[in-house]
């Protein structure tokens, strides 16, 4: 009996499904204001020449404005240049809108960053022609129930690192499929630093393996990449470049939590910049009961305008209250400033880290005692009362050494690609 015949077309299969999108703040902003539709905007942390661009929109980037551009060079490159004051919540909430609109259609599986997605697809939308329809609906469902201005670019590929290489291929608002029986194909239009993972420094790495190309990235060895990388993150690499299946992501246990904040002009002064760290400390404190997490480690540096770095470390009794950790900060500023020589300060960062998961809290009486020894389970729960006084009137309704006018430039919550705050976050 002759085999059956087989399928002269069988049609082609992609597992991932990845969504990036385009000039994500800046098309927020023009999605709320009209009047900035059609023309070069870039968002700004402080309204003056000195910071970088957070994000440029399309017109913006034909000038060559992109994220991490001084604003400054910016206008010299772009005299209409129009700046825009970030607001990170907003961001936020369309974020979420975002994420709603996208599972109306399929699962998101993995949320990357603020501004990108990705979704595994099952048996039935692997066939490409179901891919490529859901990314149309995607797109369309984004432009009809979000915004006009909310455009994404989406990649479909056989492993997600593959369909990230796609999304970011054709921009704005592409759709480009790489298939395993392409590959290197159009891989080879791209430079070494066009791909996830390989940054300024890893791109010196490669070219001392040899490597300086995309055709000798393809071709090298799964060892000279484990070498190039200095583990197995070069084996990953390779087989996600060859389009075999990788790890899914699972989210990683905390293992630090902090902020950071660059300084406006005017709270560079090493008085004011402390009111910062501590308003950076008190954020992070509430993140950290809200997690319910306690830390053990605490890390402050700070980097003045001369460019000097400055850190300093203390480790103390597991907890999470802000009285404890806002006295453990004030010596480690001490340190800090005095290793600065007290110059102006223009970055301020704090960790904490050593964090142990809460194993049940307890509910006890506060105010037992008016002393400086009060219990430490007391001090926890004066703090997490102050978080929810907070939580329901209003970020610095209640405040630890300093009232809200000394930081009333300072916007609180900033978003970081690769970490999305929670709502409650902007009022902590």
């Amino acid at each position: 009996m002759p085999p059956p015949a087989a399928n002269p077309d069988p049609q082609p299969l992609v597992d991932w499904l990845f969504l990036d999108l385009n000039s994500y703040f800046a098309s927020v902003e023009q999605q709320l204001h009209p009047e900035l539709r059609g023309k070069p905007i870039a968002v700004v942390p402080v309204d003056t020449d000195a910071p970088c661009a957070i994000a440029a929109s399309h017109e913006a980037k034909k000038f060559g404005i992109k994220t991490g551009t001084n604003i400054g060079e910016a206008r010299r490159r772009c005299p209409e240049l129009i700046t825009v004051m970030a607001g990170h919540d907003v961001y936020v909430e369309f974020h979420h809108r975002i994420i709603e609109e996208v599972e109306r259609h399929f699962p998101v599986h993995v949320i990357c960053s603020i501004d990108e997605m990705a979704c595994k697809l099952d048996a039935p939308r692997r066939r490409l022609d179901a891919a490529m329809d859901l990314a149309r609906r995607i797109k369309q469902g984004l432009r009809e129930r979000v915004g006009e201005c909310i455009t994404c670019s989406i990649g479909l590929a056989p492993n997600r690192f593959l369909a990230k290489v796609a999304s970011d291929m054709q921009k704005p608002d592409g759709l480009v499929v790489l298939l395993p029986e392409d590959l290197p194909g159009r891989l080879l239009e791209l430079e070494l630093s066009d791909l996830c993972g390989i940054g300024r420094r890893m791109e010196p790495r490669l070219h001392a393996c040899g490597i300086r190309t995309m055709e000798e990235l393809w071709a090298a060895e799964r060892e000279t990449l484990h070498r190039a990388w200095g583990g197995v993150g070069g084996d990953r690499f390779w087989h996600g470049l060859h389009g075999g299946a990788t790890e899914d992501d699972v989210p990683p246990a905390h293992r630090t939590l902090g902020h950071s904040h660059v300084l406006a002009p005017e709270q560079r002064t090493p008085p004011a910049a402390g009111i910062v760290a501590r308003r950076l400390l008190l954020k992070a404190a509430s993140r950290l009961r809200r997690m319910e997490y306690r830390a053990r480690h605490l890390h402050l540096s700070v980097r003045t305008e001369e460019g000097t770095r400055c850190e300093a470390q203390a480790k103390f009794e597991e907890g999470s209250d802000s009285i404890v950790l806002a006295r453990v900060l004030a010596k480690l500023w001490q340190q800090v400033m005095k290793q600065g020589r007290w110059q102006r300060v223009k970055k301020v960062s704090v960790t904490l880290f050593g964090l142990v998961a809460e194993a049940s809290p307890q509910q006890l009486e506060l105010f037992k005692s008016s002393s400086d020894s009060a219990p430490k389970e007391q001090r926890e729960q004066l703090s997490r009362v102050m978080d929810k006084i907070n939580q329901k009137f209003g970020r610095d309704s209640v405040v630890i050494g300093f009232t809200p006018d000394t930081v009333r430039t300072f916007s609180g919550t900033k978003i970081a690609f690769t970490r999305i705050p929670d709502r409650e976050e902007f009022k902590e």
